[in-house]
């Protein structure tokens, strides 16, 4: 992926705290801010967890990421993409995408439509146990 085009496309500079954070969260998919700053720190020692914030907030104001809520938990980031739910484990946290189907589609469309609400974007997070937890806790 093109960081710099992504970043510029949205109107901000191209800097290399931010070319690092994007390449750790689109490796990963999904990640909380101090796994973000630990996976950074590996390369760019000297930044502070407080550049990491003010970066993924200014990222995540300008379209480029997408916070992921966890109950719980800290928030992850992902970079933004097409519309997608999340299945989010509340035992170990992890994140998985689920594409939409057209079954959730028309759902969608159909509550909104009857409120005469002009649905824009969407995040569905689904929660629950993800199977390696449902495994570790049967054994």
């Amino acid at each position: 992926m093109d960081y710099a085009t992504l970043l510029k496309e949205s109107g901000l500079k191209a800097t290399f705290q931010r070319m690092n954070i994007l390449d750790s969260i689109d490796k990963q998919g999904h990640m909380c801010v101090d796994d973000i700053y630990e996976e950074v720190t590996k390369v760019h020692p000297s930044l502070s967890l407080a550049t990491i914030y003010k970066n993924i907030i200014l990222m995540q104001e300008n379209g480029i990421l997408v916070e992921v809520p966890i109950a719980g938990k800290k928030s992850k980031y992902e970079l933004a993409k097409t519309d997608h739910m999340h299945l989010i484990c509340t035992e170990c946290g992890d994140v998985e995408d689920m594409s939409c189907l057209e079954t959730t589609d028309k759902i969608f469309h159909d509550l909104t439509q009857k409120e005469h609400f002009k649905l824009n974007k969407r995040q569905v997070n689904l929660y629950g146990v993800c199977e390696a937890c449902q495994t570790q806790a049967a054994s």
